[in-house]
C-alpha cells in the first residue's frame, strides 16, 4: 500500500487514526513530521477539532519517544550500537548522528530533550540515547511533551490558517521549520552571551596586582 493510502485510510478512523499516525511518524519518517502536520492541519474544518488535532498529535508523538527510550533502555549501550551500525543507514540514523545525539546529553538533559524535539531527524531518534543512558523518566516525559508541542502547533495551525489554498504544505513547512531553528539557536546564543560571568573590581584589580601595567 502506498504511504498515501495509508495516511488516508488512517484519518478514515478519526481522532484515534490521526494518534496513530502520529506515533507511526515517530518509527517510520518517510516524509519530514512538518509536512504531515501542515497536511493534517488543512484538513481540519474548526478550531475545537484543530485544538484536539494538537493535543492528540502530541499524545501520539509523545508515545512514539517512549517505544525509542524503552528500547534503549531493554537494550543497553552495546546492542543499541550494533543496531545502529548494521541498520541505521536504512532509517536516516548514521551512528555519527547517534553518537552526536548521545553526546548532546553531557550537557542540560531537560533542555537537550525539549529542544531536539523541534529539530528534523533529532526529534525522532533522540529518545532512544536517552533511554540508553536511562534518563530520569519524568523529566524525560515533561521535557518531550512540551517541545513536542512547540514543534506541532505552528504547522497544524498553519495548515488550518491555509485550509482552501493551493499553498504547497512542503515548501511552506520547511520555511517555518527554518524559522523555527533560527530563532531556538538566537535564544540560546543570547542565554549563553548573558549567562557569562562579568569582571568584577576585585577581579580586575588582582589582574592588575598580578603583573598589569
Amino acid at each position: 500500500m502506498e504511504t498515501s493510502s495509508t495516511i488516508v485510510t488512517l484519518l478514515s478512523f478519526g481522532f484515534a487514526g490521526i494518534g496513530c499516525l502520529a506515533i507511526v511518524e515517530k518509527f517510520v519518517p518517510l516524509f519530514p513530521s512538518y509536512v504531515l502536520l501542515m497536511f493534517l492541519g488543512m484538513t481540519i474544518s474548526d478550531g475545537p477539532t484543530l485544538a484536539m488535532t494538537i493535543l492528540v498529535t502530541t499524545i501520539g508523538s509523545v508515545i512514539g519517544a517512549v517505544g525509542w527510550y524503552g528500547l534503549g533502555s531493554a537494550l543497553g549501550s552495546e546492542r543499541i550500537e550494533a543496531l545502529v551500525a548494521r541498520y541505521g543507514k536504512y532509517v536516516f540514523l548514521r551512528p555519527s548522528l547517534y553518537g552526536r545525539l548521545t553526546n548532546a546529553y553531557r550537557s542540560n538533559h531537560f533542555w537537550v530533550t525539549l529542544i531536539g524535539q523541534t529539530l528534523p531527524t533529532a526529534r525522532v531518534y533522540l529518545a532512544l540515547p536517552a533511554g540508553v543512558l536511562r534518563l530520569e523518566p519524568r523529566a524525560f516525559l515533561a521535557a518531550t511533551s512540551l517541545g513536542t508541542l512547540i514543534w506541532n502547533m505552528p504547522f497544524l495551525s498553519l495548515g488550518y490558517a491555509l485550509r482552501g489554498s493551493d499553498r504547497d504544505p512542503a515548501s511552506i513547512g520547511f520555511w517555518v521549520a527554518i524559522g523555527l531553528i533560527a530563532a531556538e539557536l538566537t535564544i540560546l546564543l543570547g542565554l549563553r552571551f548573558f549567562s557569562r560571568p562579568a569582571l568584577s573590581p576585585s577581579s580586575i584589580t588582582s589582574d592588575e596586582h598580578n603583573g598589569g601595567v
